[in-house]
């Protein structure tokens, strides 16, 4: 369940790799591209210009290199020719990427042209509600501590929590022990120690938490059709605290 330091810093290159992928599609105009025109971007910048593999390709039996998910898609959105990114919409996507048989798992929610004050509000809290459960992160804590600080955050801010979805261990396996709930009480759960790495991304939700499957077995919507937002880094456990392995150039404040 824990890693080596030289586990590590193998994660961190792939952390640093993946980070690398999102500050590319920071540059990019995404409205009006279809979410499989982004999907064959990431595609061949991860492959060709990183010299790495896209861990969530074949993976599960999954086609392809990212989830993209638009305003009501909690997660798991599939590419499509057919599904346009357009001005107003909310859009994560959530990208795999392995460097020297190790895995670092990322997602971002972007914000596309003009989108109206209640779903950047909702980006907003959501983005802070993970950097929550990142600061609860420490050796001799409890895995209930990060979900309740999460949790406490999207209620003060009158949002929900997708319940069925949580964080997980990862390593040369894309999902390993443990899993991270993002809702729970302080004090409760597994005990943190140092060298355990894993994912935090929570799913917030404008309307309730309820969420259905479509019939394409992948795409996880909210049942009232209110937005969903997600944001998630790959975390370690360090000897003074916390370290973001999937840190972007941008967010570097945010870890002092």
């Amino acid at each position: 369940m824990t890693k080596s330091p030289h586990e590590i810093e193998l994660m961190a290159e792939a952390g640093r790799l993946l980070a690398s992928v999102f500050e590319h599609l920071d540059t990019v105009a995404l409205a009006g591209l279809s979410t499989m025109a982004v999907n064959d971007m990431v595609d061949d910048l991860i492959v060709r210009r990183l010299s790495a593999r896209p861990a969530s390709k074949g993976q599960y039996g999954y086609e392809y290199v990212l989830n993209c998910s638009r305003n009501d898609v909690v997660c798991h959105g599939v590419p499509s020719e057919t599904d346009i990114v357009q001005d107003g919409d909310i859009v994560n996507f959530d990208i795999t990427l392995e460097k020297g048989g190790y895995i670092a798992d990322s997602s971002k929610t972007y914000l596309v042209g003009d989108v109206a004050p209640a779903a950047r509000r909702l980006v907003s809290v959501t983005y802070d509600a993970m950097w929550q459960g990142i600061a609860a992160v420490r050796p001799g804590a409890r895995l209930g501590d990060i979900g309740h600080a999460i949790e406490r955050h999207a209620k003060r801010h009158g949002y929900t929590i997708v319940r069925e979805y949580c964080g997980h261990g990862i390593g040369r396996e894309m999902h390993e022990e443990p899993q991270i709930l993002h809702y729970g009480r302080p004090g409760t759960g597994l005990v943190l120690r140092e060298g355990m790495v894993f994912t935090i991304e929570p799913m917030l939700n404008q309307g309730r938490r309820s969420v259905r499957t479509l019939a394409d077995g992948w795409t996880v919507v909210t049942a009232d059709g209110k937005l969903s937002a997600q944001f998630e880094h790959t975390v370690a456990v360090t000897r003074q605290g916390v370290r973001v392995l999937t840190l972007r150039s941008d967010e570097k404040a945010r870890v002092h």
